[in-house]
């Protein structure tokens, strides 16, 4: 496979991490329970329509949607971000309503929500989420002809808000495209359409009601992303989790970090990494060598290429990734 032989092949274990990891999610109540502050999450919109003829388009939307309310859900304040706001220093961003979890798609517009702070970019964290294909060009490849929903306005908007939260030293979650945007971003390339291989990352043909394959990956001990996936590390929840721990107490961040989380995941994708970007670890990988998630050892960004918000998972398979991603903007 492409991407398996100009990569890294495989998965590095990151340095020692700063302290700016959640702690285990079931070891203290909410952020609403606790009537804490809301960390603020941006979140650019998407910028294409759901009446597309590609059902990939409007699976893209209704994803946004399910990871602006799990975000609400597990404490975080969604905050939608356009290139208007970009420009306005944020003051034009919105926070979004409990009634419009779809808002922020080409189909829902922006929600009114409740009135966004005037001072330029008060975020805690930001979420690149889904969609169509990032513009080759951007890592010096002409476009091949199997692309989908490519939109340079959708780049630059993605682009402007991952750099503004890197410049910023605010922590960064991709998923799926948002992974890929990543590792572009940070100097790699994509590898434009994926041949078939041992392990199905797609359905084909394409379809809205029929969006995922399903298959293991083993995370790295230690890393962020596993640590997302500590609180539903047991096979109850779909998972495993690996290593000699013993009988750790809750909150036990070294017998934590000694697990190798092996998660289920949705995928649905025909890119992936090809040539990882300098600065980036590789923290999982499948069996077949695709780069399944990445992150900055110097800072809170990780990426993953799978869909932690699809609906078919189990609720607390969905919380848990979000809460601890919204806990390490709460503890930065």
């Amino acid at each position: 496979m492409q991407n398996s032989t100009r990569n890294s092949g495989t998965v590095q274990t990151p340095a020692a991490q700063n302290p700016d990891t959640p702690p285990d999610a079931d070891a203290a109540p909410s952020a609403a329970t606790r009537g804490e502050r809301r960390p603020r999450i941006g979140i650019p919109v998407r910028l294409s329509s759901s009446a597309d003829p590609d059902p990939r388009v409007a699976k893209a939307n209704s994803l946004f949607g399910c990871i602006v309310s799990l975000i609400r859900d597990v404490g975080g304040e969604p905050v939608l971000l356009t290139a208007e706001s970009l420009e306005g220093g944020l003051s034009r961003s919105r926070t979004v309503s409990s009634g419009a979890p779809h808002s922020g798609t080409a189909d829902g517009g922006i929600s009114d929500g409740d009135n966004a702070p005037d001072a330029p970019g008060a975020l805690d964290g930001v979420v690149l989420p889904g969609g169509g294909d990032v513009d080759p060009r951007l890592y010096g490849e002409e476009p091949g002809p199997t692309l989908y929903d490519v939109n340079a306005e959708q780049d630059r908007l993605d682009i402007a808000v991952a750099r503004r939260a890197l410049d910023a030293g605010t922590p960064v979650l991709g998923i799926c495209r948002g992974h890929q945007l990543l590792n572009v971003l940070y100097g790699g390339t994509l590898v434009q359409d994926m041949t078939p291989g041992t392990v199905p990352h797609r359905q084909v043909p394409a379809a809205a009601n029929r969006p995922w394959v399903w298959h293991q990956v083993t995370i790295t001990p230690g890393s962020k992303v596993a640590k997302m996936y500590a609180a539903v590390g047991n096979a109850a929840a779909g998972g495993t989790a690996s290593g000699d721990v013993g009988e750790a107490a809750a909150g036990d961040t070294a017998a934590v970090d000694a697990r190798a989380v092996e998660v289920k995941i949705a995928s649905g994708h025909h890119q992936a990494v090809d040539r990882v970007a300098p600065g980036l670890l590789v923290t999982a990988v499948a069996d077949d060598g695709t780069v399944e998630a990445l992150e900055d050892p110097e800072r809170w960004v990780a990426s993953v290429q799978w869909h932690p918000e699809a609906l078919e998972l189990t609720e607390e398979q969905r919380l848990a990734p979000f809460r601890a991603f919204v806990e390490a903007c709460r503890t930065r």
